[in-house]
Formats: structure tokens, C-alpha cells, sequence
């Protein structure tokens, strides 16, 4: 599962959401993290929503799916199973 993760230097959030998702050993994740300030596109979509996770599309030109901004306090097990639900989702929807 690859995964997109929209940051900026010095987000605590984005930090903590990371940090959750590196501990994550159950599900194969591939984790690419987007500086929001290096692109001024990035930078002017999510600088007020950061941190953004997307689900990456199985092939080059699927779009990815945006999962939603789980709670700072969410555990990594909590986090572990929405993700699962995503895939799960994700996979129904390909077969289609």
C-alpha cells in the first residue's frame, strides 16, 4: 500500500501522523512524504490542512483517494484499521 502523506517542516501533526504510520508493521506501507512548501500548488491546496493523506492509485494514471484526517489522538492499531478499511475499499473498487 502506498501511501501519500502532504507535510511541512515543523507540523507537529504531520509529525505525530507519521510517526504512527512508521510503526505500522502489519500492513506493507510504502510511505512518500510531500513537502507542502517545495510546490506552491501543494502549498496553496493543503496549507491549511496539512496533515493530507491519500491512498495511491494501483497504476500511474489512477487518481489517489484522500483517507480522511484520523484524530491526533488515534492509536497506531486504531490508525492500522482505517487504513485496512481503505485498501479493503480500494481493491472492491478496482475490481469494478
Amino acid at each position: 500500500m502506498r501511501l501519500i502523506l502532504y507535510s511541512k517542516p515543523g507540523c507537529h501533526l504531520c509529525e505525530g501522523l507519521q510517526e504512527k504510520l512508521e510503526q505500522i508493521s502489519s500492513l506493507d506501507l510504502q510511505l512518500e512524504i510531500r513537502d507542502i512548501t517545495s510546490r506552491d500548488d501543494w502549498f496553496q491546496a493543503y496549507q491549511y490542512e496539512i496533515p493530507v493523506l491519500f491512498l495511491a492509485g494501483s497504476t500511474p494514471d489512477a487518481a489517489p483517494t484522500p483517507i480522511p484526517r484520523p484524530s491526533p489522538r488515534t492509536s497506531v492499531a486504531q490508525l492500522e484499521q482505517m487504513l485496512q478499511k481503505y485498501l479493503t475499499e480500494a481493491a472492491k473498487n478496482e475490481t469494478k
